[in-house]
């Protein structure tokens, strides 16, 4: 995974985000976090995305920051902080009296389709 091959030269390139130039710095555009705001349905107020802006741009000058390190491209990423041997997983133990029934569950929800829980869709 070593290497430049296929990496971006500037942060967050090609992930779809809008960003255009600011005195030596990006910024992600107001209709962009608008975009993303409605596929994830909750609503901002309009000085929530001002702010929101900001706080891209700070990141977004630490990302230039750290592209900036010395052989950073030849660093293999990390996907896990740390090794750690000695954790243990516990056992599952099911309690009987905290247990519902499917019926139970079914009882309680709106839609329902061979037995299941039927959710709206959130993701696109």
């Amino acid at each position: 995974m070593g290497g430049t091959t296929g990496r971006s030269s500037r942060p967050f390139e090609g992930l779809g985000l809008l960003f255009f130039g600011r005195e030596g710095g990006f910024m992600i555009s107001k209709e962009k976090l608008k975009e993303y705001a409605a596929k994830l349905m909750f609503d901002m107020e309009e000085s929530e995305y001002e702010t929101l802006q900001k706080e891209f741009e700070v990141i977004l000058k630490q990302m230039d920051l750290i592209e900036k390190i010395p052989n950073i491209k030849e660093v293999e990423p990390m996907h896990f902080p740390y090794l750690n041997d000695e954790a243990k997983l516990r056992e599952d133990v099911v309690d009987e009296r905290e247990t519902l029934t499917t019926q139970e569950v079914l009882a309680n929800c709106f839609h329902q389709v061979k037995d299941q829980v039927k959710v709206p869709k959130v993701v696109e």
